[in-house]
């Protein structure tokens, strides 16, 4: 009798783990999970899935979920330090995948597009390693890359995924979310700048496929973008929440000159770089990922979106203040 395959998955009820757990029981793979219990398991009453309570900073905990689990593949979507990533791979060295998330904030170059080969990732000192705040979090990634490669050379089946900022159902974060609000309340929507920038994002359950190919096909030592096929300017997200939601919207761009009549800059509002950030997906895309139409994408999420309670206040600039600033281009 062939054995089924396990995988283990280092969070798994939020998100990107929720999607991940999602995408290893279709393929037929029996799940574990280990985590805190911090949040509600949406696989309770799953009889293929198996929650292991756990903190994943501590060794024993990621040492008694790999003797209860003994898994095949191994996806880690809550290392969040390079000490995390040294213990994982230690201790998952005989796995025959072990998938380390990173992200695309871990390259230090503002080429067009990231290449996971050539572009230069960020360095990382000790300091930045244990720091807490958002601004070392790409220097933190990278170092975390740098010790998947390493372990391979050593032997381990270590590989990453670096994904750029990700989107769709069960998004806790909320950037989406405040956009989709905006589109469903208001018959003008403000955008920052002219409407043309560029973040290039990636469809949830897509970066979950990502993560079961690269457990079972990726190369040991080598790290795969991942990102939508087709991107889009924050200008045609709108307008792409707006189509499928049936909404007739006025879509109105604001420079930071304009945006300063109301007290707002560029940078107060959710998904908008001045810059491009683009990721080559080739690579992914030779081990036969293929990413999910925006159009589809974008259905999906926003129809959680309207079951959910989440409605992105929490990176709103003010409605006040913007109408300051749609009153003063109504003037020009």
């Amino acid at each position: 009798m062939t054995r089924t395959q396990t995988a283990l998955v280092i969070g798994g009820t939020r998100f990107i783990g929720r999607h991940t757990v999602a995408e290893f029981r279709e393929a037929g793979y029996d799940v574990y999970m280990l985590n805190r219990g911090n949040h509600e398991n949406p696989f309770a009453d799953a009889e293929d899935v198996t929650h292991v309570q756990g903190d994943r900073t501590d060794r024993d905990a990621l040492l008694d979920a790999r003797d209860k689990a003994d898994p095949d593949v191994v996806v880690d979507c809550v290392a969040y330090y390079p000490a995390d990533v040294e213990a994982a791979v230690e201790v998952f060295s005989d796995v025959g995948g072990y998938v380390y998330i990173s992200s695309g904030s871990a390259y230090d170059s503002e080429e067009i597009p990231k290449r996971e080969s050539e572009t230069p990732l960020c360095p990382c000192s000790d300091k930045q390693a244990t720091d807490e705040s958002g601004s070392t979090y790409g220097n933190r990634k990278a170092e975390g890359d740098r010790i998947v490669f390493e372990a391979a050379k050593e032997g381990v089946n270590a590989m990453s995924i670096r994904p750029c900022i990700v989107y769709g159902p069960y998004d806790y974060t909320e950037r989406l979310d405040f956009w989709i609000d905006r589109v469903a309340t208001h018959d003008r929507v403000l955008i920052p700048g002219d409407g043309d920038n560029i973040w290039h994002r990636a469809y949830v359950e897509d970066v979950a496929h990502a993560l079961r190919l690269v457990a079972e096909r990726g190369e040991p030592g080598e790290a795969y973008n991942v990102g939508d096929r087709q991107l889009v300017t924050l200008r045609e997200m709108v307008e792409l929440i707006a189509d499928v939601m049936d909404r007739e919207i006025e879509v109105v761009a604001a420079d930071g000159r304009e945006l300063a009549a109301g007290g707002l800059e560029p940078d107060d509002y959710m998904l908008y770089r001045e810059y491009p950030h683009v990721l080559d997906t080739c690579k992914l895309a030779g081990l036969g990922w293929e990413s999910t139409p925006i159009q589809e994408a974008m259905e999906r999420t926003i129809e959680e979106h309207l079951e959910s309670d989440r409605d992105g206040s929490e990176h709103d600039p003010g409605r006040d203040a913007e109408e300051r600033v749609l009153g003063v281009l109504d003037t020009m």
